[in-house]
């Protein structure tokens, strides 16, 4: 017997953690609720192009920023982490499209990615098995109240997100869609 590719859709994984004010959340490249760009996906049609993301809103104590790319709709029970930014500084408010390169050539000041479920410390992007369903991609950045985490580039992503919840004072979430044929 095989494993049906149509699952119940996973709930939004950060409606379950703590009530946190929100603020805005806009990228030139992704829409709230659309297919992402073929671009920005780890397809043969994509190019693994980190979104242009851009925020305003987020409290004025905010110390620093934490940026990741969830999927909670990926086959098995954990979802897939496909780029964490982290100590991303306070004065930082967009990131360029792109900017997610294997060599982090040029991220903020004092900011660094950690690898993905893919094991590459880089933005990757949407890939879900072909004829899975359609997979939801968490574009997140948290407003944290410390100007760096403590992490170093060793630290899984799930450690880094659950670490974050417990400096979080805002979140801001653009959720982009894919399905691969």
């Amino acid at each position: 017997m095989t494993a049906s590719l149509t699952r119940p859709v996973a709930p939004d994984p950060y409606s379950l953690l703590p009530a946190v004010p929100a603020f805005e959340l806009r990228s030139d490249d992704v829409r709230q609720g659309e297919r992402v760009p073929d671009v920005h996906t780890n397809t043969a049609a994509g190019r693994n192009v980190s979104p242009h993301l851009a925020w305003s809103g987020f409290p004025p104590e905010t110390r620093s920023f934490l940026v990741t790319c969830f999927d909670p709709d990926a086959p098995g029970p954990a979802g897939w982490w496909h780029w964490t930014l982290v100590d991303v500084p306070a004065s930082t408010t967009e990131l360029p499209q792109g900017i997610g390169t294997p060599d982090g050539a040029h991220l903020p000041r004092g900011a660094f990615q950690l690898r993905g479920d893919d094991g590459v410390a880089a933005y990757r992007g949407a890939a879900p098995p072909p004829g899975d369903q359609v997979h939801r991609y968490f574009f997140v950045v948290s407003a944290l109240d410390v100007p760096s985490m403590g992490l170093d580039r060793d630290t899984l992503p799930g450690k880094a997100s659950t670490a974050a919840v417990f400096h979080t004072l805002a979140r801001a979430v653009l959720v982009g869609t894919y399905r691969t044929s």
